[in-house]
Order: structure tokens, then sequence, then C-alpha cells
């Protein structure tokens, strides 16, 4: 069966390569085997290929940390699926590869939807989630601000704020993607710059803004803590601009506000089976429904992953691997 191999941390131009190799087999009492129908390169796959992510796989190792796919093999003690259900390929399970064997604990059947959002359901919609229920007590009515909303974690943050009553405060980068955010159901948009505390005031009133969501870092950083009310939390979940963040001292320690950070891996290692299966069944409803999107540049077959590897690396959609593995 086809694979997606990196045998060195480099440019993917000269590290990736496309590999055969031995079938699975079949899986234990508490395994099952799936058949992978779509997985996306994620931010996180280039990092890993760069060699700059917080988790690096030993070497040789098959890329893909998420995916969904077809059960086409089930050990006799599992019991929450069954041959021909989709489910998850669990996060850093290694996807990109036409089979996989692994233990089914957390996992459960998903909805019919589109595959290629459901296999994002992993990291990015799973950060949005937990972003916006793990660091504060957020209620209906309150506002958040966030910068890189057209990412598709910002669109995501988005779509279950709504749903739980939240409303954002939007930052982007560039003036023509505003209207766009706005029709996706961000409350507040704005162009990024030294007046985003001023404009967000001037759009809030007398509300305050207690909690800020920080995916760009440098200058971002301030504008978003310079909106924020005293007390307040900015969680930092990414650093796009791969510069540091940039923060107003003194306010951060006259305003007693707090910086904390969030990487979805740290959180997945204490996290149940129980609590996973009711997270991912909450959020894949979302998906199946189309409440939660992120725009889709291309899909591919493995053996082109050299230009879907180039075409990702422009951060213009998200580039889908769908295998012609037949189930």
């Amino acid at each position: 069966m086809q694979a997606i191999q990196l045998r060195a941390f480099g440019d993917p131009a000269e590290v990736v390569r496309l590999i055969d190799t031995p079938d699975v087999g079949a899986p234990g009492p508490d395994e099952i085997v799936i058949a992978t129908e779509a997985s996306p390169i994620n931010n996180t796959d280039l990092m890993i290929i760069a060699g700059r992510y917080g988790y690096l796989p030993t070497l040789p190792s098959i890329l893909g940390v998420e995916g969904v796919g077809r059960v086409v093999a089930v050990g006799r003690d599992v019991k929450f699926l069954k041959e021909g259900d989709r489910t998850l390929i669990p996060v850093l399970q290694p996807a990109w590869v036409e089979r996989v064997k692994l233990r089914a604990n957390g996992l459960r059947p998903l909805p019919d939807g589109d595959i290629n959002q459901l296999s994002m359901l992993g990291i990015n919609v799973a950060t949005a989630y937990l972003l916006l229920t793990e660091f504060a007590q957020l209620k209906k009515g309150d506002w958040i601000i966030q910068n890189g909303a057209s990412s598709p974690t910002g669109r995501t943050v988005i779509a279950i704020a709504r749903s739980l009553g939240i409303k954002t405060v939007n930052i982007v980068r560039r003036a023509e993607l505003v209207e766009e955010i706005r029709a996706l159901g961000g409350d507040v948009v704005l162009v990024d710059g030294p007046d985003v505390p001023k404009l967000a005031k001037a759009e809030l009133g007398r509300s305050p803004v207690t909690f800020a969501i920080d995916m760009v870092a440098d200058s971002s950083t301030m504008h978003l803590m310079d909106s924020m009310a005293p007390g307040g939390v900015l969680v930092s979940y990414s650093v796009a601009s791969l510069k540091p963040l940039i923060v107003p001292g003194l306010q951060l320690i006259f305003n007693n506000q707090s910086i904390r950070g969030f990487w979805i891996m740290n959180w997945l290692k204490t996290a149940t089976p129980e609590g996973l299966a009711a997270m991912y069944s909450h959020l894949a409803s979302m998906v199946a429904s189309g409440e939660i999107s992120a725009p889709i540049a291309a899909t591919y077959r493995f053996e082109q992953f050299a230009e879907a590897l180039a075409v990702a690396a422009k951060r213009q959609g998200k580039v889908i691997f769908q295998p012609s593995f037949t189930v």
C-alpha cells in the first residue's frame, strides 16, 4: 500500500517521498483497521517536515497528523464501531497511508458529511472548541477578540462562539477579508493595526472584552491586549508571524492581565476516552451540518504529494489528500 514518508527534516521537495509499505494485517482484539478517505495537510505537518514542531517523530516516519476513514476490520472486543463506519484517525497517528491499524479506544462513528471537512476535526476544530471552553468562564453575550480570524481555526472559533451565544471581534490582515468574515457570522471585523483597540471600543461601547485568542504574535499580540479589559486573559496557540509576542508590560502588570499558552497535544495527554468521544461527537455534528467549514484549495492523490505540499505552503485554503485506495 502507498504512504508518504519523511526521511529527514528540511525542504519538503527534498525530504518527502512516496513509498510502498506492507499492509497492516488483521486487527487485535481491541483494534480496528481504517482505510484512509481524507487527510489534510495541516500546518503541523509542514512544521514537522521542517523540524520545527514541539513533537518530532523518529525518522523515517509516515506523515499526516489527522484524518478520517472507513472501518474495514474490527477486533472482537471493540464495542462502539463496526465495519463500514466512518471514524477519525486520531491526532498524531500517521494518516498519509492507505490503511492504519490502531486501538479503538475513544473512537466513535462519525455522521454522514463532507469527508474533507470531517478530516479536519482532529486539530483545528478541536483547538477552536478548547480555546473557548478551557480558559475562561464565558457566557452568552460575552465578547472575545481574536486575530487570524480568516484561518481555519479562526473561522471555527466564530462558528462555535455563535453556537454558544458568544460575540466575536475578529482581526484580519487584509481589507478584502472583512466582508467574508462578516458573512461567516463575525460580529465585528477589523483590519489589524495600532488603531484596533480604539475601533473595537467604538464598536462595543461599554461592553468589556475579557478574553483574547492570539495566533499571530508580534505587534498583533499588543493590539489584542490593548483591547482587553482589566483582568482579561490572552491565550496564544500559534505564532504565524514567526516573531516573538510583543506585550505591553505595564498594562500586563497594572491591569492584572494574563497570558497562557495552548498546545492541543498537551491537552490530549490527559483527556479521557469518554471526554474525547463526547467532544468529537459534538463537533462532528456541527461539521456534518455545515455549521463549521473551512475553504478547500484542492484535493490530491498520494502520488501527487509534491504538488500538494507546494500548494499547501501558500496557505490559501486547505489541501486534502484523498488516497486512491478502494475499500
